[in-house]
């Protein structure tokens, strides 16, 4: 069984930054696209950002594109999530997914996903 960890959350003033960590513990990572996704209670999960396999593609929701920076670093088997700028609307339970490059579907959909983590709370408040 795969135990992907995020850590990094926390409770942030509007117009602070956070990073965010999720490693996935796996022998084959770098095979894997990694995302970040978001829940708030009573609605589904909110797709945030994702970076492919190869690193060489990023995808960002709209509502956080130019503030947040997805990365990877294949030797940790860790991605990131830098979040600058960061307003109340971006909290919620940040959840780190995982999955193999093999096979079809939006890397924007949470049912594509097969790896997930507990998730790591976020906060905007003053």
């Amino acid at each position: 069984q795969v135990h992907v960890v995020e850590s990094g959350g926390g409770l942030v003033q509007p117009g602070g930054s956070l990073r965010l960590s999720c490693v996935v513990p796996l022998h084959t990572f770098r095979n894997y696209t990694v995302a970040w996704f978001r829940q708030i209670p009573g609605q589904e999960r909110e797709f945030v950002s994702a970076i492919i396999w190869s690193g060489a593609m990023e995808y960002y929701a709209d509502s956080v594109r130019g503030r947040f920076t997805i990365s990877r670093d294949d030797a940790k088997k860790t991605v990131y999530l830098q979040m600058n700028d960061l307003k109340p609307e971006d909290t919620g339970l940040y959840l780190c997914a995982a999955r193999s490059r093999i096979g079809g579907g939006s890397d924007r959909r949470a049912a594509q996903y097969r790896l997930w983590g507990q998730g790591t709370q976020v906060t905007v408040s003053s």
